[in-house]
C-alpha cells in the first residue's frame, strides 16, 4: 500500500517539475525583457552612419604645362607643400613687361611733378607781366591824350593868331591901296598872315596825329586788357590740367603696379601648394599635362577634422539633443570610440537629395525620414588616425 502511494507521489512530483521549469524559465525571460527594453530605452543607435570629414579639391589656378608632379594617391602631404609645378617661364616674362610698364608710370609721375608748380609760376607770370603791359598801355593813354589836348590848344592859338593875321591883311591892303602904310609894311604883314595860316594847317595835322595815337594806345589798352583777362581766366584751368594730369599718371602708376602685383600672384601659382594636411586621394595630372584654369589636379582628404554623419529615424530624435554622450564602434577597429552629439540636422535627407520626392501627386505612402545628425569625436583617442571618411561606424546616444 505504502508503495503504490510512493508512486504514485512520484508520478505527481514528474508531472509538476515541467511546470515548474516552464514558469522560472518565462518568469527570467519576461524579467529579462523587462531589463533589457529598460535598457533599450536610454539609448538609440543606428547602422546608417559614416565617417564623414572635408574633401579638398585642390585646382589649378593658372593655365600651363605641369614640369613636376610630386606626390601620389594615398600620400600624406603637409600644408603648404608643393604638390605640383607649372611651366613659369611665360609669367617670369609677364612678370617682367609689369614691371616695366610699372617703371614707366613712374618716370612719368617724376616728369609731371614739377610741371605744376612750373604752370602755376608761368601763370603768375603771365598775370604780372600782363598787368604790367596794361598799366603801361593806360599810361601810354594818358600821355597821348595829354598830347592831342596841347596840340588842339596849339591850333586854337594858331587859329586865332591866323584870324588876327587875315583881318590885318585886309585892313593892310586898304591901307596900302591908298599909299597911307608903305608897301613893304603890308607885304610883311602878308608874309606874317601867310605863316600863320600855314600853322594852322600844321597843327591841325598834329592835332589828327595825336588824335591816331591816342585810338592807337587805347587800342594797345584793349589788347593788354585781353591779354591780362586771359591769363586770369587761364591760369586756374592750366593748373587744373596739370594737376589732373598728374593724378592720371598716378592713376595709371597704380594700374601699373596692380598688374605687377597680379603678374606676382600668377607666377606663385606655378607652384600648386596643399592648403591643408591631409592624404591625396586622387591624383588627376601627369608631367607634360597642359592644364587650364580651375582644372581639378588632386583631391585632398583631411584627417585632422573628422566627424560621424549618422542618419537616424525622426522616431529617434524624440530625446536627443546637443551635447550626449556616444559610443561609437567602427568596422575598422577592435574598439569603441567616444563622442558627444555635435548638433542636430536642419532637414531630412530626403528633403537635402538631388530630387526631392514630391508627396503632392500620386498616391502618398508614408515612410518613416532619416536624419543627419552629427557626432563629433572626442579629441585624442587612440585610433583616431586610422579613421577615413566614407568607414561605416555604428553610434549609440546614451539618452541621458
Amino acid at each position: 500500500m505504502a508503495v503504490a502511494e510512493t508512486e504514485t507521489t512520484v508520478k505527481a512530483k514528474s508531472r509538476r517539475t515541467p511546470i515548474v521549469v516552464a514558469l522560472i524559465v518565462g518568469v527570467i525571460l519576461l524579467v529579462s525583457g523587462l531589463i533589457f527594453w529598460r535598457y533599450s530605452l536610454q539609448y538609440e543607435s543606428t547602422d546608417d552612419a559614416a565617417v564623414d570629414g572635408h574633401l579638398v579639391s585642390i585646382e589649378s589656378r593658372i593655365a600651363g604645362t605641369v614640369i613636376a608632379v610630386n606626390f601620389e594617391a594615398n600620400q600624406a602631404v603637409t600644408q603648404g607643400q608643393a604638390m605640383a609645378e607649372i611651366d613659369p617661364s611665360d609669367y617670369q616674362v609677364a612678370l617682367e613687361e609689369a614691371k616695366a610698364s610699372l617703371a614707366q608710370a613712374d618716370a612719368d609721375i617724376e616728369v609731371q611733378h614739377p610741371n605744376i608748380p612750373i604752370t602755376e609760376t608761368s601763370s603768375a607770370t603771365n598775370i604780372a607781366t600782363g598787368g604790367s603791359q596794361l598799366d603801361n598801355a593806360s599810361a601810354a593813354v594818358a600821355g597821348a591824350e595829354r598830347d592831342l589836348a596841347g596840340t588842339e590848344a596849339r591850333l586854337r592859338e594858331a587859329e586865332a593868331n591866323n584870324s588876327k593875321a587875315q583881318v590885318d591883311v585886309v585892313r593892310y591892303r586898304a591901307l596900302a591901296e591908298k599909299d597911307e602904310v608903305p608897301r613893304e609894311q603890308f607885304d610883311s604883314v602878308l608874309a606874317q598872315a601867310r605863316a600863320l595860316q600855314a600853322q594852322v594847317d600844321s597843327e591841325r595835322a598834329s592835332v589828327e596825329a595825336a588824335r591816331e595815337t591816342v585810338a592807337q594806345r587805347r587800342a594797345q589798352r584793349a589788347e593788354a586788357q585781353s591779354r591780362l583777362d586771359q591769363a586770369n581766366r587761364l591760369a586756374p584751368r592750366q593748373v587744373a590740367a596739370s594737376r589732373a594730369m598728374l593724378v592720371s599718371k598716378q592713376a595709371a602708376a597704380e594700374v601699373a603696379r596692380a598688374h605687377v602685383d597680379r603678374a606676382l600672384l600668377d607666377l606663385s601659382y606655378t607652384k600648386v601648394i596643399a592648403p591643408a594636411s591631409g592624404i591625396v586621394s586622387r591624383r588627376d595630372v601627369e608631367v607634360g599635362n597642359t592644364v587650364s584654369a580651375g582644372q581639378e589636379l588632386f583631391s585632398l582628404s583631411r584627417l585632422d577634422d573628422l566627424w560621424v554623419t549618422a542618419n537616424f529615424k525622426e522616431t529617434q530624435l524624440r530625446r536627443m539633443h546637443p551635447g550626449l554622450r556616444v559610443e561609437i564602434k567602427a568596422d575598422v577597429l577592435d574598439a569603441t570610440l567616444m563622442g558627444h552629439v555635435e548638433s542636430m540636422p536642419a532637414a531630412t535627407g530626403a528633403v537635402l537629395s538631388l530630387l526631392p520626392p514630391e508627396n503632392a501627386t500620386g498616391n502618398y505612402v508614408k515612410v518613416v525620414q532619416r536624419l543627419p545628425v552629427r557626432i563629433r569625436f572626442e579629441p585624442n583617442q587612440k585610433g583616431l588616425e586610422r579613421l577615413r571618411p566614407g568607414m561605416s561606424v555604428e553610434p549609440k546616444v546614451w539618452l541621458q
